[in-house]
């Protein structure tokens, strides 16, 4: 929420799936068997009106950032 309100941003719910990872675990992004079990990989996901997903990225290394512009294209 900090971020957000930081940066301008007023029209994002922003959540966390820090104690519990259900979300990790339903969409598939939550790192095992590594240093970094536990933690969530780096994805994008755009999810439309319906709740259905219409753009997923989960890019192949956590230091590298997901295509931002082919998430907003699937969006626009």
């Amino acid at each position: 929420g900090r971020f957000c309100q930081a940066e301008g941003i007023d029209n994002l719910t922003v959540c966390s799936d820090f104690r519990n990872k259900d979300f990790a675990n339903a969409y598939g992004v939550l790192l095992g068997g590594s240093v970094l079990a536990g933690v969530t990989c780096r994805a994008i996901f755009a999810v439309n009106e319906e709740g259905i997903v219409t753009y997923k990225e989960i890019v192949p290394e956590i230091t590298e950032e997901p295509n931002y512009d082919a998430a907003l294209a699937a969006v626009a």
